[in-house]
């Protein structure tokens, strides 16, 4: 049982600084490839795209146009006094987990690959491929942001 404790301990220490580090960059793990694409990888990177978060709970841009094919590394600057987030999905994705936080607005949730968070005054990165062309969506799911309009449409031709 020590051994087992032992193991857990290690693990833990080794991971602890890893998992926190990406808190700011994305989360990109092995996935399986959504509607909107891929985790994109550094080195595959076109072209950066900055988008703003604020606390009048909007992004600016508020649109977004890619190619598909593009592997795109976004940068997000929060201006405000709260943290944000900037998830990437379908409508009906978004919508479902918006509805989930708003009812269980202590219910933690860990990130994926799609999603970034970012402390007040601070800046995260995301890198992403896309995959297929269509018509995507992106928002902050931290509770009543969403509903806020912190809404922003993301565009693959």
């Amino acid at each position: 049982m020590r051994r087992l404790l032992l193991i857990y301990a290690l693990v833990i220490v080794v991971a602890g600084p890893a998992a926190a580090d990406d808190k700011h960059k994305g989360h990109a793990g092995t996935v399986a490839e959504k509607a909107y694409g891929l985790p994109g990888k550094a080195a595959d990177v076109t072209r950066t795209i900055e988008v703003g978060m604020s606390d009048t709970m909007r992004y600016s841009p508020s649109e977004i146009s890619v190619k598909r094919g593009e592997t795109i590394r976004f940068v997000f600057r929060n201006t405000g006094k709260v943290e944000h987030e900037f998830v990437l999905g379908t409508a009906k994705e978004l919508k479902a987990h918006a509805d989930a936080m708003r009812k269980n607005p202590k219910m933690e949730h860990g990130l994926e690959a799609n999603a970034v968070d970012v402390d007040a005054g601070k800046q995260g990165e995301l890198v992403w491929r896309f995959t297929k062309a269509g018509t995507f969506t992106y928002g902050c799911l931290v509770p009543g942001h969403f509903e806020a309009g912190m809404v922003g449409k993301l565009v693959v031709n």
